[in-house]
């Protein structure tokens, strides 16, 4: 999962009766003065509200999102991008999505660099022997030499530690960055926390390093060493990189106090240049608009200690069980409703890159994704342009009855959704509780036993609520062409 965490900020909604019932978020201010009258919503018209009464209900009584995510671990398993796993997922996308009712499947190739680790192995190295720690080679990560790399260790609190510290302190040895993480509702510690993923090996090679190891980016205290990408340098080049467990890493950390400690790394890693992957497309075709598309997108790739259940299995059911229910309405929407399953997200977001590639060009009304696991969504985020606000009250009106709250103008949309809001789509978050999320992101933990079936029945009421509503109406989210060349 690489969605980027948006902090909270006022935003002037207004909810329905049943929505002020609830407490604010928090971190919400309450912008709306309740002296004043409240800000306009757009008109939503009995027959849609009686629509969305009937989608809301049925979602919240249909376990039909857990069965796909169950298949999907149970026929496929774990899907690491560009595998032979990751095509049996596309197979099994492609056969799901027909069985649910919607039209015009397919798979849309393209090629990624492949990486898996083969061998990932780390020992604390002493008079007495070798100790091991459990550990995860990073993405993309380059083997070590025959026999791993033995160095002393070098320890830095965070990221800016290492950045400040000079090149005679860290030349020769295995950096250690042992930051923590906080946990959040809204994940907003990932983003700080995860810096050290992705920076680690090109500072520390940059310096003189010879490898680097990183506190598990997670919020748990089992004894994982949390998967991800890393990254590399600009010519090719990469350091040997791994993440340890919290446990190892607390272990390390109080040996580096006692004195001088050598650790041994010892990666091998299948790279390839070309390797098959891709994105699997469905839609629900428009009545009357069909060139005007409602995106829903998760990604089908997954990280391979675990199950790949909430990350991004979870999305994937939420979506398609959300379309399911919209196609069995006795009338199609009036937009093009289109799921994209997106190819080898975890890597690199290469699925939303290449559907970005070869669908900017076309009429997205608004575009969204599930990737932030299977939690209660709390909170409802917009990016629209002002002059659609009263849209973006309607919908929190007609999200309340399910316990969402207003949120703010800042919505990120999610990755693979990225290069589409970049061509200048507007994007919304459904904003799901990620207070443990972290516990098992990335780890073998990521199971079918990390998901609540209400939570998962609350989240597709959500998304065919939002999903109905955005694709029956003729509303418009972003400034009118002329409007936006005067800004």
């Amino acid at each position: 999962m690489q969605k980027i965490v948006i902090g909270l900020a006022a935003l002037a909604f207004a909810s329905g009766a049943s929505a002020q019932t609830a407490a604010p978020a928090p971190g919400f201010v309450q912008a709306i003065n309740p002296a004043r009258e409240q800000p306009q919503a757009a008109p939503v018209t009995p027959a849609q509200q009686r629509t969305i009464d009937r989608l809301q209900a049925a979602a919240l009584q249909s376990d039909h999102a857990y069965e796909i995510v169950e298949d999907l671990v149970t026929q496929v398993g774990p899907r690491l991008a560009a595998s032979e796993a990751e095509a049996r997922a596309r197979d099994w996308a492609v056969a799901m999505l027909r069985a649910n009712g919607l039209s015009n499947v397919r798979i849309e190739p393209f090629t990624i660099p492949y990486w898996d680790a083969t061998r990932e192995e780390a020992h604390i190295v002493g008079a007495n022997g070798e100790r091991a720690m459990v550990a995860a080679a990073l993405g993309g990560s380059p083997s070590t030499p025959e026999g791993g790399v033995t160095a002393e260790v070098v320890r830095f609190a965070d990221m800016a530690a290492l950045e400040a510290a000079p090149a005679s302190a860290v030349s020769g040895r295995i950096v250690f960055i042992d930051e923590h993480m906080n946990r959040a509702q809204d994940g907003a510690g990932y983003g700080v926390a995860v810096r050290k993923r992705g920076r680690c090996a090109p500072v520390a090679q940059g310096k003189g390093a010879v490898g680097c190891l990183i506190r598990a980016v997670g919020t748990d205290t089992h004894r994982f060493a949390h998967q991800g990408g890393s990254s590399r340098q600009a010519d090719g080049a990469s350091l040997p990189a791994m993440s340890i467990s919290p446990a190892d890493a607390d272990v390390l950390a109080n040996l580096v106090q006692r004195g001088a400690v050598r650790v041994r790394l010892d990666i091998r890693a299948d790279i390839r240049d070309n390797a098959q992957s891709g994105n699997v497309i469905a839609e629900i075709r428009g009545r009357e608009r069909p060139d005007e598309i409602v995106l829903l997108a998760a990604h089908l790739d997954s990280w391979d200690m675990g199950q790949g259940a909430i990350d991004d299995g979870a999305g994937v059911a939420i979506i398609t069980a959300a379309a399911r229910l919209i196609r069995e309405l006795p009338s199609r929407p009036r937009r093009t409703i289109r799921i994209l399953l997106a190819g080898s997200e975890e890597n690199g977001v290469h699925g939303g890159a290449a559907y970005g590639r070869a669908h900017a060009n076309e009429n997205h009304i608004v575009a969204l994704e599930s990737d932030f696991g299977a939690g209660r969504v709390w909170r409802f985020d917009t990016r629209f342009s002002d002059s659609a606000m009263p849209y973006a009250r309607a919908f929190q009106r007609t999200l309340a009855p399910l316990g969402i709250l207003p949120g703010n103008n800042e919505a990120d949309g999610g990755a693979d959704v990225g290069a589409i809001r970049q061509a200048g789509a507007p994007v919304v978050d459904l904003s799901q509780d990620g207070s443990d999320y972290f516990d098992y992101h990335h780890t073998p933990d990521d199971t079918l036993y990390a998901i609540d079936p209400a939570a998962l029945r609350q989240n597709v009421a959500a998304w065919a609520t939002f999903v109905y509503l955005a694709a029956d109406s003729d509303w418009v989210f972003r400034d009118p062409p002329a409007a936006a060349a005067a800004h």
